[in-house]
């Protein structure tokens, strides 16, 4: 069976500003990185998506082909450097399940909600970029309601800074309160058997793996939240 491959967008963007002109940055646990024009266009058409590589070449060609602009550095390339630079990720396996976890399970989450900043660029991002009217944007804002699972992941995330794998451990032991270092690491690490090293093996096939990994890309292609890596 030949295996399928996701990738997805890193951090979130921001426009810097200086005495000589504005420019694109995208930031990572609190760290810029400078894009050109090209991986600053193959980002956006990861950011908040979970594709294939032909998908994302399908979008990257109808974003240059609209801007009317072209690149030496083939498509690949650019897309695997973003890749080698952290600021995109991918994930393969069997089966489209498979190709998430793999994508998901090492990534960090962060709700858009918590940041002001963050829930605007998202708003923005659907009105500009996928050109959702005004009006209806807004409404997909205010009406969003996340279903259990989602909830669950949203509160664990407004606490601590936690990966996929790691919320997982957390709904599978029954855990709601990480608010402190102490808490957190009970939650996680309560047993001699599970590390850092080894927590995304051991939470692969949990029961509580698909339901929350199933809830973190929905709310993540709903733009409730962003990923993060340390």
């Amino acid at each position: 069976m030949d295996k399928q491959t996701i990738y997805t967008a890193i951090g979130h963007f921001q426009r810097r500003t200086t005495a000589e002109g504005s420019y694109p940055v995208i930031l990572i646990n609190e760290q810029e990185y400078m894009v050109d024009l090209q991986e600053m266009i193959l980002w956006t058409c990861l950011s908040w998506r979970l594709l294939s590589l032909e998908q994302i070449r399908e979008l990257y060609l109808q974003k240059t082909r609209f801007m009317e602009v072209s690149f030496s550095r083939p498509f690949e390339e650019c897309a695997a450097r973003l890749v080698t630079r952290g600021l995109a990720a991918s994930g393969t396996g069997r089966t489209g399940y498979e190709a998430l976890y793999d994508l998901l399970a090492n990534l960090f989450v962060v709700p858009v909600s918590g940041s002001f900043p963050l829930r605007v660029l998202a708003f923005l991002k659907l009105t500009l970029r996928d050109r959702v009217p005004f009006g209806k944007a807004r409404r997909l804002f205010q009406a969003d309601r996340p279903n259990a699972e989602e909830r669950r992941v949203l509160d664990l995330s407004r606490q601590a800074l936690l990966s996929t794998a790691e919320l997982i451990k957390c709904v599978e032991t029954g855990t709601y309160d990480v608010s402190s270092d102490d808490k957190l690491l009970f939650a996680l690490y309560d047993d001699l058997g599970t590390t850092s090293r080894n927590i995304v093996y051991l939470m692969r096939d949990k029961p509580s793996a698909q339901p929350t990994v199933t809830a973190i890309a929905n709310l993540y292609l709903r733009q409730q939240i962003i990923f993060q890596r340390l």
